[in-house]
């Protein structure tokens, strides 16, 4: 009856309405931008669009009401998402196929699946969260959100994902427009009174949409199906390419530092410590749904640290609007027309609302790095894994074919080199002795001073 009651409140379903704004302008690209990097067909992608919002309302909903049970987003892996794209671009600069890049992936994603799957009936997530301290945990922030804002500006430029094309150049006119797009959307978010900056990346998709429509006039490269098909393994069958898979089932593992950023930081606001059961259940679930993505070549799940920000600007942190919202937007993608619509979304409006967005992960990075105590001595616990990864990122993927290809993507992809350092520098080295060699040093100077001031005064 309680529950009940709670789906009559109109005050819930304008709540639910906010979550699935929230959960569109997150979600709605990434399918978009995976399609566009293997160079798949207008109706697989609109296939996989629609797909994405069901899998991603589902996993809303069945995380709220049977996982952790917060009001924490389920959906695409902006880690993953990342990788994959990394990957992609890698794959051309090296001439391998895509299809061998895809299937490969699958196979690493199904593993990553099971794994997580097992990590969650065992109960074993504590003990790796243990592993994610606040040091880790800011670096990987900070090289999440360079790699990301990295994609989004690409996007803006006009530069295609994947680098299909033989000579790469950024496209003014779109650029142009994206930038003007970033610009209002930080207006909305900084000037805007609260009532209108929740909205601020529809406001930057919507307008963005139509004004690109009426100055560059796209054509409809896909009308409007009237049912639904998926595909199995869009991205290529599996395949067993060592190197991609070790690097996926990296990833994945990785991966986890979501999970656990989203429910501790998710603590203060619940004022509650995260179970050991909120853990397994929260693994088991996104095991599952990584299973489904990695049949169906969709990027894997995880709970979206985003939310966060999302629960603090918004202040509601019951669960019923995001099971609403989770439910409407699986709605829309059950209906073909309205996912094949919402598949004409210009790829550098987008990323332009999304490179606003995203930008807050330095925020985030800084509210990590404040519980961690630096010094001139430990400084280069976080120093090397952000310094490395981000130079990792600007090099030319073709730098790193002298690498044997095993071990080649990983060790060409800043992000995942950079969090396996700052895991293994947290993990084996007791950086708390060194807390206070800098204070020492300095209270010998101060000492060697005084003695000197009094030397010259006896003088």
């Amino acid at each position: 009856m309680i529950v009940i009651n709670e789906l009559l409140k109109s005050s819930n379903w304008i709540s639910g309405l906010q979550w699935l704004f929230f959960i569109f302008t997150n979600i709605v690209i990434i399918p978009i931008t995976v399609g566009a990097a293997f160079e798949l067909s207008p109706n697989t992608i609109v296939n996989m669009l629609h797909l994405s919002f069901i899998v991603t309302g589902l996993a809303c909903i069945v995380q709220a009401i049977f996982g952790h049970r917060r009001a924490i987003m389920e959906g695409h892996s902006g880690l993953w998402w990342g990788v994959i794209l990394t990957l992609c671009s890698s794959a051309v600069a090296q001439g391998m196929p895509l299809s061998l890049l895809g299937g490969s992936l699958t196979v690493g994603v199904i593993i990553t699946s099971i794994l997580t799957f097992l990590m969650g009936i065992t109960g074993v997530g504590p003990r790796i969260a243990k592993l994610f301290n606040p040091a880790v945990m800011g670096a990987f922030m900070f090289l999440f959100g360079c790699q990301l804002v990295g994609i989004f500006l690409k996007g803006m430029l006009g530069i295609p994902f994947g680098n299909q094309a033989q000579s790469v150049q950024i496209d003014i006119a779109v650029s142009l427009l994206s930038i003007a797009i970033a610009i209002i959307v930080i207006l909305i978010s900084v000037k805007a009174p609260s009532s209108i900056r929740r909205y601020g990346l529809l406001i930057g998709i919507i307008g963005g949409w139509i004004i690109y429509a009426i100055i560059f006039r796209p054509e409809n490269a896909v009308s409007a199906g009237t049912s639904l098909g998926f595909e199995l393994f869009p991205l290529g069958k599996p395949a067993w390419d060592i190197g991609i898979i070790v690097t996926t089932v990296i990833a994945g593992l990785l991966n986890t530092a979501n999970t656990f950023g989203s429910l501790k930081g998710t603590e203060e606001l619940y004022n509650v410590k995260t179970t050991n059961s909120e853990y397994r259940a929260s693994f088991t679930i996104t095991g599952i749904f990584t299973f489904i993505a990695g049949i169906f070549g969709l990027v894997p799940n995880s709970p979206y640290v985003s939310s966060i920000g999302f629960l603090s600007q918004t202040g509601i942190i019951k669960r019923i609007p995001l099971v609403l919202g989770g439910f409407m937007f699986l709605v829309i993608g059950l209906i073909p027309p309205i996912g094949s619509f919402f598949s004409q979304l210009p790829l550098s409006v987008g990323s332009a609302a999304l490179f606003v967005s995203y930008l807050l992960l330095f925020n985030s990075s800084l509210n990590f790095f404040k519980q961690v105590e630096f010094n001139t001595v430990n400084i280069y616990r976080s120093a090397i894994p952000i310094f490395v990864g981000v130079v990792i990122m600007t090099l030319p993927a073709t730098y790193f074919v002298s690498i044997p290809s095993v071990i080649r993507p990983v060790l060409s992809s800043g992000l995942l080199v950079g969090i396996i350092l700052a895991i293994l520098l947290e993990n084996l080295i007791k950086w708390d002795r060194y807390g206070d060699i800098g204070k020492n040093h300095k209270e010998n100077e101060d000492s060697l001073n005084i003695e000197n001031s009094k030397e010259l005064e006896l003088k």
